[in-house]
């Protein structure tokens, strides 16, 4: 059998289940073995010959291998500057021990330091310079990447627009069958050097390396069913119940499929290049196709997680088990045309195809991957039509699934029109982005759900995990279902922002050139002079987010462990960390601001803008603000106080950042801005530890006996406990008039929280005693009206 025929036979059999593989890293080429000075030399001429080939006109092809040399360039040009910074490390090290150059007019120093310094700056000099050129040649390479990205982009446009004949007629095919002669040939010597590879990975060195890794390969395919066995008993036995489940398991059947054929695909190419048998040309299309089996793979791991067929209970998507039945041959099938589609390309490229054949190919595989769209969707509506039929209402949509849904039957519908009409450049794009972008959102749906699950299982309240954290962290039910809501938001948002740039990729775009569009559409954001990277901003409200968590930490040890084994009053204790909350929340975003490197004339502008509105509408806030921090540090009032102002008096129980919380005698909490607190009169009746006093009145009748009416008011506070010994209680005949003796008894309390309480029991044993002893209390005058006879019924 031919070598390239079995190659393909390899990666279609790799195909069958419909392989998944992470893309394989593509390899970088290693640097020249030579000088610093050679190397840079090369890589100019090899920037030069870019800029040469871009004067003319290039192809398609030919720009993508000038893209990539250039990409080449910038990364070898960085792994030299990398090389020779330890170069520079050292010359500074023995310079630092020669110490500085004597100043003028100080005594010269020896000949052989001199000498030695002189040549130690001079190599230090010429290193320099061979680390700028190389940041500057890594630079110009990137810059020519991106020219030659441009230069595709318009030339994309270009062809999309231009028309070929009709494939339904014959005119089509004419060229492609007077070019097919040569095709074949360079075919033919493609599958020569393949086959002149194979003999030589067979010979003797090499053959057990090639057939342990073709033995390895074949047990990794055929041991993929028991791992997808393996995987929801897995999933069963370690994770909770939920929807984390069924998501970590979509993923987990996509991760093995794609690490299984990516592997066993990987394996087969060490094995045909273990002494280095394969050239570069060849090692470099052994890449490509291990990257061809990975995407593929995905493709169908992909499809065939979301249908989960087997399992209904854990299928993630609203689908009737009919419709994922009708569907169950899809994910298979667009992994097969995404395999042929890439494998064609990759052929068409390594032997240099002529037009003709590569446009009749690219029709072909536009026809099939539309055409498997369509399919897949005309399958879908049977399904629902079916369960119309029988009565039953299909499961309810979104809105944008019949959106995309739509556009899909429109995309494959024009995808036809096009090729049948001659456009093959635009039904091969409509065609190619339809699989693209079905896989992106596929795997953006998948994954979206994934970390939602996630959130939703680690701050879940009833949860292990939501136990444990409110148990570290003291945190509330209440505070990990906001968290969870808004950390599923933030999630959602940076996902779509991340599938931005994959969606605006073309179709098969390799994982680096997806990192350096996404660096493109992410790096260069800007805010006046501060420079926003996406890195920098998730590493600064990562620290942002640890500082708060190690302030809360330190917080609650303080006021639960330290704190209350001292002397400090519990209102003390509470403002100390209350204050220390205030520091290191101010000190954690200081930190924050300092990973964004944002210096204090990057703010100043926002300083000053916010100083208008600072003088106008927030003039009252801030005013508060620093009333709260003077409160907490001057301690005029603290937590526990008993204070009265304004006609308001209650216990302070809570001083915040704004206002001071002051519950009433009804329990009911009065919210007093802090700024009322210093700028009115207050009055702290608990500031010097002041006692409460119990005053009684009682008015008695003139006859009453005052000496044994007063006797009975004292011993009725000198028996109640809670009136204190010191001061003694005394009573006093206040006032004789018309109407009565008026006696006012007084007695103290350990706190005037304490006198309403203590100020009712004495009255309601007064009273009982005074029944007792017969003694009344005034009672009301009443007043009666007469009504005089009427003389005339008198006489």
């Amino acid at each position: 059998m031919p070598i390239l025929r079995f190659l393909f036979l390899c990666l279609l059999l790799a195909a069958t289940p419909l392989l998944h593989a992470q893309d394989a890293a593509r390899g970088t080429p290693a640097l020249p073995a030579a000088s610093p000075d050679q190397t840079l030399d090369h890589l100019r001429s090899q920037l030069d010959q870019i800029k040469g080939a871009l004067k003319g006109k290039p192809d398609d092809r030919t720009l993508a291998g000038l893209r990539d040399t250039a990409l080449a360039v910038q990364d070898q040009a960085e792994q030299l500057a990398t090389a020779l910074a330890p170069q520079m490390a050292s010359l500074d090290a023995r310079l630092a021990v020669l110490g500085p150059a004597p100043a003028k007019g100080a005594p010269p120093e020896a000949p052989e330091v001199a000498a030695q310094r002189r040549q130690l700056d001079k190599a230090k000099a010429g290193l320099d310079a061979q680390i700028k050129q190389a940041h500057l040649l890594g630079e110009e390479g990137l810059q020519l990447a991106a020219q030659v990205a441009d230069v595709r982009r318009d030339l994309f446009q270009a062809q999309l627009t231009s028309r070929t004949a009709s494939p339904l007629g014959s005119a089509f095919w004419k060229e492609p069958a007077r070019s097919l002669p040569n095709d074949l040939a360079r075919l033919g010597r493609l599958e020569t050097r393949l086959a002149n590879a194979w003999q030589d990975a067979w010979q003797a060195p090499s053959r057990g390396p090639l057939l342990l890794c073709l033995a390895l390969a074949v047990l990794l395919v055929a041991g993929r069913p028991l791992l997808e066995r393996a995987l929801p008993l897995l999933a069963s036995r370690s994770l909770p119940e939920g929807h984390l489940r069924r998501s970590a398991l979509a993923v987990a059947l996509t991760l093995a499929s794609v690490l299984v054929y990516g592997l066993a695909a990987q394996l087969v190419r060490l094995g045909l290049d273990w002494n280095e048998t394969l050239d570069p040309d060849l090692d470099e299309l052994a890449r490509a196709l291990v990257r061809v089996v990975c995407f593929a793979a995905f493709v169908s791991g992909l499809g065939r997680a979301l249908l989960s067929v087997r399992r209904p209970s854990w299928r993630m998507p609203a689908l009737s088990d009919a419709a994922a039945r009708r569907l169950r041959a899809f994910p298979g099938l667009l992994a097969a045309a995404s395999l042929l589609l890439f494998v064609i390309e990759r052929v068409n490229g390594a032997i240099g195809a002529s037009l003709p054949a590569t446009v009749a190919t690219r029709g072909l595989v536009a026809l099939v991957v539309s055409g498997l769209i369509g399919a897949a969707l005309l399958r879908l509506g049977q399904a629902r039509r079916a369960l119309l039929a029988t009565g039953s209402a299909p499961v309810q949509r979104p809105l944008w699934v019949g959106l995309l849904a739509g556009a899909a039957v429109l995309g494959a519908a024009v995808s036809w029109i096009a090729v049948a009409l001659g456009f093959i450049a635009l039904g091969f794009y409509l065609a190619t982005r339809m699989l693209w972008i079905g896989m992106l959102i596929g795997a953006l749906y998948l994954l979206t759900h994934l970390v939602q699950d996630l959130i939703c299982a680690l701050l879940l309240p009833e949860g292990r995990s939501g136990r444990r954290l409110q148990a570290a962290f003291g945190l509330a039910p209440r505070t990990l279902d906001q968290a969870s809501t808004v950390l599923s938001g933030v999630s959602r948002v940076l996902l779509l922002l991340l599938a931005i740039g994959p969606l605006l990729a073309p179709f098969g775009t390799d994982p680096r050139e997806l990192g350096t569009r996404m660096g493109q559409l992410f790096g260069n954001l800007s805010l006046g002079e501060l420079t926003i990277a996406p890195g920098t901003v998730f590493e600064a409200g990562l620290v942002f987010a640890l500082g708060l968590v190690a302030v809360r930490m330190l917080k609650r040890w303080l006021g639960e462990q330290l704190l209350p084994r001292t002397t400090l009053e519990p209102g003390m204790q509470l403002s100390i960390v209350t204050l220390l909350g205030y520091v290191g929340g101010v000190l954690a975003f200081a930190l924050a601001l300092a990973v964004l490197n944002v210096s204090l004339q990057g703010i100043a502008w926002i300083a000053s803008a916010l100083s208008v509105g600072i003088g106008f509408g927030l003039q009252a806030i801030v005013q508060n603000f620093i009333s709260g921090l003077i409160l907490l540090a001057e301690r005029p009032v603290k937590v526990g106080d008993w204070v009265s102002l304004s006609g308001v008096e209650g216990d302070i129980r809570r001083i915040n950042v704004r206002a001071t919380e002051i519950q009433l005698w009804d329990r009911s909490t009065v919210i007093v801005p802090n700024s009322q607190l210093i700028t009115q009169n207050v009055r702290n009746v608990t500031l010097a530890n002041a006692q409460g006093r119990v005053q009684v009145k009682l008015p008695m009748p003139l006859d009453t006996d005052a000496r044994r009416a007063r006797g009975i008011l004292l011993q009725a506070f000198l028996d109640h406990p809670a009136v204190l010994e010191t001061p003694a209680p005394n009573v006093q005949l206040e006032q004789v008039d018309t109407l009565g003796i008026h006696f006012v008894a007084t007695g103290y309390v350990h706190s005037p929280r304490e006198v309403g309480n203590v100020r009712s029991e004495l009255l309601l044993a007064i009273l009982e005693r005074l029944r007792a002893a017969g003694l009344p209390l005034i009672r009301p005058q009443d007043m009666r009206v007469y009504r005089l006879p009427d003389p005339r019924e008198t006489g």
